[in-house]
């Protein structure tokens, strides 16, 4: 076995090992949260849960906007943790390629049914 191949030298070329994916999902959350302390927020000063109230907060081009980086955010985030799943859970490449297809499909649709809605309202 040539000397690169082993130990903390070694040659590493072709794989990410999931920073990005890790870094990712902590942004996602960040904006997830902060999306939620808005909505905390607006809650405490209206007091308002009606129709009326909710509809009248996402009527506004920002309140959709951040609503749809929360939504895309939140589905980003899934991918990411069922992705994962997927990869170490299920060793059958033709199963896996199958599943990932299906849950980027599902995600996908969710995202489009999403956009339809806040742009309802």
């Amino acid at each position: 076995m040539p000397i690169y191949q082993i130990g903390p030298k070694r040659l590493v070329v072709g794989a990410h090992y999931g920073l990005k994916e890790w870094i990712i999902q902590r942004v996602t959350a960040i904006v997830m949260v902060v999306f939620t302390i808005v909505l905390l927020v607006d809650y405490c000063i209206t007091g308002s849960a009606s129709y009326e109230g909710w509809s009248g907060l996402f009527s506004g081009q920002v309140m959709k906007l951040l609503t749809l980086l929360a939504f895309i955010s939140l589905f980003y985030h899934a991918w990411i943790g069922v992705r994962d799943i997927w990869m170490d859970y299920i060793k059958p490449v033709s199963i896996r390629l199958t599943l990932q297809v299906l849950t980027v499909l599902y995600l996908v649709a969710c995202a489009a049914y999403a956009v339809q809605i806040l742009w309802k309202v």
